[in-house]
């Protein structure tokens, strides 16, 4: 079975890593899968065993979703856009699918609506029509206004076979951050939450009685870093490690070298093995995304979250709301973010001892294929 799963992440790498533990779910069970990606790349993520297309890369400006930068940086125009759009609907036509799957689009991207719309069409032509499936996580950015929902489901009718909701309805239904008609909730199929096999404990002990400190692919994470160095510096007893992501890393990177001078502190480019160091570690800093909030889950690492809450995002304080409920984990709002309250909540979710790490109900991935298999077989 020939499957193609369209991305495309704008901040940080969240997207597109769940996106290729999907991919990676297809190929264990046989099947040619393609994930096209139109963010920047991230050579650090597993794409083993996938072919991956990057269309010219995107980047949102901040957290302005609908300011598009291109890989230089500047405003990406219309030729830019026109190419991305046409080696996309390209794709589609050379690789003939058996099943599309759409990453957060309808939901989200409404910026790249037109791109997604010509892959859209560009299947309906095929000698043979895809399944198509809408991929999102557990917790959507709400629609401000009823107009976003109601064109979502629009979308969904005209095109969509399914829609795979990566959460358990028992623990996070859609219904929490996106407001479900008759006719959408006809089409949602839960597969539970998408993630790789836990991660054993790293076999050269890197970690051991660490902070961790992570904040995603971008510089959005810069605050937690320097709060992070200042909290350090009141908390001597521990080594705080930082992974830096992004494209700017290594300018970054410098910066924070510089002002954790004196400090027990290393600073360091992101790592493919940072989920191995995880469950040795002493205490883990991080935001709140789903895969970050999939990995704290499955190592009982103690954990504080930061939420990116910036501009009306609410999906990680929603997050991290129902993280908060476990034992050793803490939530802090970005607004109160200060070096001395970090080192305080570290402490006390250190002292709270690990949780027993969760095993069941991250089979999403798989069960996600289980579901397009049965659908194609049903078309015939």
């Amino acid at each position: 079975m020939k499957v193609m799963i369209i991305v495309t992440h704008l901040l940080g790498t969240g997207h597109l890593s769940r996106a290729l533990t999907l991919g990676r779910a297809f190929v264990e069970q046989g099947h040619e899968v393609l994930v096209v990606s139109g963010g920047m790349p991230a050579p650090q993520l597993d794409s083993s065993g996938i072919s991956l297309l990057g269309l010219p890369p995107l980047r949102s400006d901040g957290v302005d979703f609908t300011r598009l930068l291109d890989q230089d940086g500047q405003v990406a125009g219309v030729e830019y856009l026109t190419a991305r759009r046409n080696a996309l609907v390209q794709a589609v036509r050379s690789f003939q699918p058996q099943v599309m799957i759409t990453e957060l689009y309808p939901f989200g991207r409404r910026s790249l609506a037109e791109e997604f719309q010509s892959a859209l069409t560009a299947a309906l032509d095929l000698p043979r029509k895809p399944v198509v499936l809408s991929s999102i996580r557990d917790i959507l950015a709400p629609p401000s206004k009823p107009s976003k929902a109601e064109r979502a489901n629009e979308v969904i009718t005209q095109y969509y076979d399914g829609v795979l909701v990566h959460s358990d309805p028992q623990i996070t239904p859609l219904e929490v951050s996106w407001p479900v008609s008759d006719c959408l909730a006809g089409r949602l199929h839960y597969t539970g939450f998408v993630a790789p096999a836990a991660a054993g404990p790293h076999p050269e002990g890197l970690g051991q009685g660490e902070v961790l400190v992570s904040a995603g692919g971008g510089s959005v994470g810069q605050p937690i870093f320097h709060a992070a160095i200042e909290a350090a510096r009141k908390m001597t007893n521990r080594r705080w490690r930082l992974l830096v992501g992004g494209q700017d890393a290594p300018q970054r990177i410098a910066e924070l070298t510089a002002f954790a001078e004196g400090a027990p502190v290393s600073v360091e480019p992101v790592r493919p093995d940072f989920r191995q160091m995880l469950p040795l570690a002493a205490a883990s800093v991080s935001m709140c995304g789903y895969n970050t909030a999939m990995d704290l889950l499955q190592s009982g690492t103690p954990s504080v979250v930061i939420p990116f809450d910036d501009g009306k995002e609410v999906e990680q304080s929603l997050r991290g709301q129902s993280l908060s409920r476990l034992p050793a984990v803490e939530v802090l709002r970005s607004a109160e973010l200060t070096g001395h309250g970090l080192a305080d909540a570290v402490a006390r979710v250190i002292a709270q001892g690990p949780r027993v790490p969760m095993s069941q109900g991250f089979n999403g991935a798989r069960r996600s294929v289980d579901i397009a298999t049965a659908m194609v077989e049903a078309k015939g």
